[in-house]
């Protein structure tokens, strides 16, 4: 059964503390001040929507909007997850943007993974879809020209920041050059220190990457030759499958057991169509 966007279960991120759930809320928001009247009503099953593992220990929401025939927007998934272990919890909340092949602009990706109060790892990018050896232009136009380096140089001079290097090489291949990719460790300081680097530093990062994404790429549309629109779809294939598999099908099962685990992973490649 179809879902206004106003009724996403998404929305509440129950689990966050403040800054991160204002955070969160405010690039939702703005993502569907912009896109909202261009993409389709949610088609995501009631019991993926919103999930629990076993127990209730593992708790999870997750929506997925389409772009309409007008959009330039493949489609848009919003998730969160909050899992409780005997060491503590952990709450990863995600946004992913993926643009159709009618244009070459980057999709975006946004995850906070936080495993304590005090550390949270977290990448935010534009996922280059051409080689940027072979295509400076392309690096020129939308990483160079909007300056998005600028959120990653600021952010990493936090003194609390370090960088983080995913331990899947593909995960750090499809990243471009200016990919906000850290680890954010407040230690003795604690949890006040953590809120205070959310509310200023991450915000301001956050903010403009989704800005820049929704200026430059979001509504683009370009006349691209039918080579160069296959070579993108084939592309973004292997980043929807490897997505999938290297992320979804290997952790789910392990936090919320198979059942639920194959129901959100079915109704994620229902939508990217793979």
């Amino acid at each position: 059964m179809d879902q206004p966007a106003a009724a996403s279960p998404v929305m509440g991120f129950p689990h966050l503390p403040p800054s991160h759930r204002d955070l969160m809320v405010d690039l939702l928001s703005t993502i569907e001040a912009r896109l909202g009247p261009h993409l389709l009503p949610s088609a995501v099953p009631s019991d993926v929507l919103s999930f629990q593992g076993q127990g209730g220990a593992s708790q999870g929401a997750l929506d997925i909007r389409s772009g309409g025939q007008d959009s330039s927007v493949d489609f848009i998934l919003e998730s969160w997850l909050h899992c409780k272990f005997p060491s503590g919890s952990l709450n990863i909340t995600t946004i992913f943007a993926f643009l159709k092949a009618s244009t070459d602009a980057p999709h975006l990706l946004m995850e906070f993974i936080q495993g304590s109060p005090t550390s949270l790892v977290l990448f935010m990018d534009l996922l280059p879809r051409k080689d940027l050896v072979l295509h400076p232009d392309y690096l020129d136009e939308f990483y160079q020209n909007t300056n998005l380096d600028k959120p990653r140089q600021e952010f990493e001079n936090v003194l609390q920041v370090l960088p983080y290097r995913s331990s899947s090489l593909y995960i750090r291949s499809v990243l471009s050059p200016t990919a906000v990719a850290v680890q954010i460790n407040c230690g003795a300081e604690g949890e006040s220190a953590m809120e205070e680097i959310i509310r200023v530093q991450l915000d301001s990062a956050a903010k403009e990457i989704l800005r820049i994404w929704l200026d430059k790429c979001a509504r683009s549309i370009k006349q691209l030759g039918e080579t160069e629109r296959a070579d993108l779809l084939r592309r973004d294939t292997l980043i929807k499958n490897k997505t999938v598999e290297i992320d979804l099908a290997a952790n789910l099962p392990r936090l919320f057991g198979p059942d639920v685990a194959n129901r959100v992973v079915e109704a994620i490649q229902k939508a990217y169509r793979i």
